[in-house]
């Protein structure tokens, strides 16, 4: 008996060790026929936008059936390509794949099982994981290009005036460098003008980084802005998406909805967690917008007037949570139209910004 009990206790442990080895055998076959995602076509790297497209191409290698490409150019954000609504990309039977792409700095291909719903846009580059298989991520070919702007004066600074379409507010605007300008007494005007068939917006940004200090706007009266209408004053780095952009927002509008009791609004991004947004009513008449950024908080005061001194106050909030740390961040100043079913826009917009004043 004890004899096989020594038998029995030296036999149990190898069913284990079998499966163990099994899986391990496994596990390396697994590593060592991973897919892997190639590129045989780069377009350009150049600053995203609906103007220009090329070919992006490639071949996967271990792909199983039902699996697509999806690809996403990095502009700002990850856009995916050619279009939201047509995000698939068959693989050949001999395993090639190729798109239509609107240009970007970079360009990331994924390899996606069925059922994967990508989202339109991504702040960071896509990485595998669930559903996503493979992720392979180039840079564009070349110097990177950008948009041409047009410079513009205003209260001592250098800005750069818009020219290309952009995806601003969740909607597709164009953009015209005419409609944003000084007048004789130094004062910035943007317009909202209709051209044929389509409405063209304005937007300007600063050609340098301003870091911790205090921003301050002052703008002639906006009571007369449709619900569509937007003007804003945020800071944007088009670089780290991974930090929200740096955005911190006085954003002028009603969204698109005439019921809406508040016209204006202070945000720090993400806007969707509670907290982030803090709106409020903005009276008719001149007022002085400013952002007091400093490290750990952002403090944000509407008064009324044209100095940001001495007015009666409007609306004062001060976030604490979700405060960017200065970057690449530069102030833009946009002024362009959200979609709106029940009150889209009727008319042309204009604003008048009498200055820009930043104070270290």
């Amino acid at each position: 008996m004890k004899s096989r009990s020594r038998l029995m206790e030296i036999r149990t442990p190898l069913p284990l060790l079998a499966l163990c080895l099994a899986l391990t055998a496994c596990q390396s076959r697994k590593s060592e026929s991973a897919p892997t995602i190639e590129f045989s076509k780069i377009p350009p790297a150049a600053q995203g936008g609906p103007e220009k497209v090329d070919i992006i191409a490639g071949r996967v290698r271990g792909f199983r059936p039902g699996e697509q490409i999806v690809i996403y150019a990095h502009s700002g954000p990850w856009w995916i390509q050619p279009y939201f609504d047509h995000p698939f990309v068959a693989i050949q039977s001999d395993s090639t794949w190729s798109t239509v792409t609107h240009l970007g700095l970079d360009y990331a291909a994924l390899l996606v099982e069925p059922g994967y719903h990508p989202s339109a846009t991504l702040d960071i580059a896509p990485t595998a994981g669930g559903s996503v298989v493979s992720v392979a991520i180039v840079k564009g070919i070349g110097s990177p290009t950008f948009a041409p702007t047009k410079p513009l004066k205003f209260s001592g600074y250098d800005w750069a005036v818009r020219t290309i379409a952009s995806n601003r507010g969740g909607a597709y605007n164009l953009y015209d460098p005419d409609d944003a300008w000084t007048d004789a007494k130094g004062a910035l005007h943007m317009k909202i003008t209709q051209k044929p068939g389509v409405w063209k917006c304005a937007q300007l940004s600063l050609t340098r980084s301003l870091g911790y200090g205090t921003y301050i706007l002052t703008v002639r009266d906006i009571s007369h802005l449709e619900p569509a209408a937007v003007l804003s004053m945020y800071t944007f780095d088009e670089w780290h998406g991974d930090q929200y952009y740096r955005e911190m927002d006085v954003e002028l509008s009603r969204w698109g909805d005439a019921t809406r009791q508040s016209n204006a609004q202070f945000g720090v991004q993400p806007f969707y967690i509670p907290g982030n947004i803090f709106p409020f009513k903005a009276p008719a008449g001149p007022l002085t917008y400013s952002m007091l950024w400093k490290s750990g908080s952002v403090t944000f005061k509407t008064v009324r007037g044209l100095d940001h001194g001495s007015g009666s106050v409007i609306a004062e909030h001060e976030f604490t949570s979700g405060v960017p740390s200065p970057g690449q961040e530069q102030v833009k100043l946009d002024f362009y139209v959200v979609p709106s079913d029940k009150y889209p826009l009727q008319k042309g917009s204009e604003v008048v910004i009498e200055k820009f004043e930043y104070l270290p």
